[in-house]
């Protein structure tokens, strides 16, 4: 199931974070196609770890990225990734709990707004002023 199509939008003119915006992009794709609308099973949030923990390190290079360029908007973008880190934190527990079981289009849907939502505000600005 593809929850994200890449879009040229989403890049930011940095090759590295542009990188990993890719490979998150697939990698979240991918996760729709592990977790099901049954139970949750152990594979599926194995690779909701794997997922927070891909995560986690890309924001960890954005924000390198954004300190070398002394980004005017690094501390919003910053407490920005932070709440996002912790909205994904939130989503594997609903998931483990339950929550989702027969609502994965809203688990979906979820993981989608989350993604494309950051691009659009936060990444968007941030495409004009890394190198």
């Amino acid at each position: 199931m593809t929850i994200i199509e890449w879009r040229k939008e989403f890049e930011t003119g940095n090759g590295a974070v542009d990188y990993e915006h890719r490979e998150l992009v697939s990698l979240l794709n991918e996760l729709m196609e592990t977790v099901s609308d049954g139970e949750p099973t152990d594979e599926a949030l194995d690779f909701l770890g794997e997922v927070n923990a891909r995560i986690s390190g890309h924001f960890a290079l954005e924000e390198s990225e954004m300190q070398r360029a002394e980004y005017d908007e690094y501390e919003d973008h910053k407490e920005d990734h932070e709440r996002l880190l912790d909205d994904i934190l939130d989503l594997m527990d609903a998931y483990e709990n339950g929550t989702y079981v027969d609502k994965i289009d809203d688990f979906s849907a979820r993981l989608h707004d989350w993604f494309v939502n950051h691009f659009k505000t936060k990444d968007a600005r941030l495409h004009s002023a890394l190198p």
